[in-house]
């Protein structure tokens, strides 16, 4: 019988997402050159591509069909439906792609804003399902920066209860890359790219920016 005790946790995986369409839109996704309404239906189009490979394991079950030549066997996703938990303002231009594909799914949101001098993360706002601790939840939001943002909107959610999370970015930062997976090592993170550093104002470099301010044409 194996000792549980002394089998380490697990680790879940890292996905950098390195399909050509995935890295054209990042790159156009980047450049100062690209306007908002470019930016946004870009981020759009990215979450979809991402959402593709995040949902990759989802539970399926099989049902009776009749197609108009035959009667069938065919796969269903099973189980409750998803829930997608948006990290605002940023979160939801993310989301808006990602429900396209996923248009049943529940939604939760989570406000939380950047101390500017301590960087750390200051919770202003959560709604969630009642039922979101029966739920698979991926957490969703542009940048991962420091990812304290990113940490503090998991413990919120394993604090109600969540147990099965995946967390979908388009840029890490590898220092924010590192400290999730420190604190939260169960937690299957789908990324665009992963950048090396951040700025002293937190930015990731080169990154892209302020991705709420280039989403909604704020300063």
């Amino acid at each position: 019988m194996t000792d549980l005790s002394a089998v380490p946790p697990v680790t879940a995986s890292v996905m950098v997402v390195d399909h050509p369409l995935v890295q054209h839109k990042v790159t156009l996704v980047r450049s100062e050159d690209t306007t908002t309404d470019n930016f946004r239906r870009l981020v759009r189009e990215i979450s979809q591509l991402l959402t593709y490979e995040a949902t990759r394991d989802l539970a399926m079950e099989t049902i009776a069909i009749k197609t108009p030549i035959a009667p069938m066997q065919s796969p269903v996703l099973s189980g409750k439906k998803l829930c997608l938990v948006s990290i605002l303002r940023a979160g939801n231009g993310f989301l808006d792609g990602m429900l396209d594909l996923l248009p049943a799914a529940r939604v939760g949101h989570i406000g939380l804003y950047r101390d500017p001098e301590t960087l750390e993360p200051i919770e202003y706002y959560f709604k969630m399902p009642e039922d979101i601790h029966e739920r698979l939840v991926i957490v969703v939001d542009p940048m991962l920066a420091t990812g304290n943002s990113a940490i503090a909107a998991l413990n919120r959610l394993k604090e109600a209860g969540v147990s099965t999370l995946k967390y979908v970015c388009l840029i890490a930062s590898r220092q924010g890359l590192t400290a999730l997976r420190a604190a939260h090592p169960d937690v299957a993170i789908v990324t665009a790219a992963i950048d090396e550093e951040l700025n002293e104002h937190g930015y990731i470099v080169p990154g892209l920016g302020d991705a709420g301010d280039r989403l909604y044409g704020t300063k």
